[in-house]
């Protein structure tokens, strides 16, 4: 590997030691048919208890473990942001793999070449090779400039990543993709979506409960209206977050989580960054997603 790698691929693992092991299978195969060792790998353990940091060790010859001793969610993954000495950094999940060396290679040259983009959204799609979609992303199949990106793959300038703060910790799961997005747009650097960066995501529903899906998304989105979005109109934005937090915690019966997260959707302190006319328009999308009216007019 050469002293200073161009891209630092990071992704964070917790209590899936099958599918870390795929997925650090795969990028061995691909750094070994690389000319040049111009990639570095960081894979960060949220203090698993399934094996997966001692399979982590035993890779250490060619790839840097780093073992937490506590699980700190999403957070976890800014203890490799920070280590990563890439001018880039791919972000995966320990269930998610670019396809090829065209992927790798697309990235770099796209981020040399374009100074303007500070972030890139890739192509997500299923063992199949079929496109996962994603309100995140367009739906053109051509390059383009995008909203945001899906956290099981995308590349960012690791100075402006670590500019805006990389992931926001106190969020612990969910929605720090979008508050990423916001701050690199705040920062007037373009995020782009390249359909040619094919990420395979496999989707391993393991260590995926009900409460996580009630809790996080109702707690988090909440605090990025509060923080981003004015009143009166963040008002109708909340309501309608509640109300489909409270659709899902009637589906999973996860009362206790849904209270938890309105209760702290409130209580804590936000830093409010109200955020300017042309930007707000930008995130159109964002907001439909939380509006009933929108919900309601799609399903008609």
């Amino acid at each position: 590997m050469s002293s200073v790698p161009k891209l630092s691929i990071v992704f964070l693992n917790y209590n899936r030691l099958h599918e870390t092991r795929y997925t650090l299978e795969h990028l061995h195969k691909l750094l070994a048919a690389r000319p040049q060792a111009d990639i570095e790998v960081i894979a960060v353990d949220n203090d698993s208890h399934d094996g997966t940091g001692a399979y982590l060790e035993t890779q250490r010859d060619w790839m840097q473990p780093i073992l937490l001793d506590s699980n700190t969610g999403i957070a976890g993954y800014n203890h490799g942001f920070k280590q990563a000495q890439g001018d880039y950094i791919l972000v995966l999940d320990d269930d998610s793999h670019p396809v090829d060396n065209r992927c790798l290679d697309r990235l770099i040259e796209r981020f040399d070449s374009n100074p303007e983009i500070g972030a890139i959204a890739c192509r997500i799609e299923d063992t199949q090779g079929n496109i996962t979609h994603s309100w995140h992303l367009p739906e053109s199949e051509q390059p383009c400039p995008s909203l945001a990106f899906v956290g099981c793959g995308f590349a960012i300038r690791r100075e402006l990543f670590a500019k805006v703060g990389w992931y926001p910790e106190e969020f612990f799961l969910y929605q720090n993709e979008i508050e990423v997005a916001i701050r690199v747009l705040c920062e007037q650097a373009q995020i782009y979506y390249d359909p040619e960066c094919h990420v395979v995501h496999r989707q391993s529903p393991i260590g995926r409960g009900n409460w996580r899906r009630v809790y996080y998304p109702t707690r988090n989105t909440i605090w990025i209206i509060r923080r981003y979005c004015p009143f009166p109109i963040a008002a109708y934005f909340i309501a309608s977050r509640l109300f489909f937090g409270l659709i899902r915690a009637v589906q999973t019966r996860e009362w206790r989580w849904y209270f938890q997260a309105v209760k702290e959707s409130f209580t804590a302190p936000i830093q409010r960054h109200i955020l300017p006319p042309a930007l707000r328009k930008r995130l159109r999308v964002f907001w439909q997603q939380n509006s009933v009216f929108h919900h309601f007019i799609e399903h008609l």
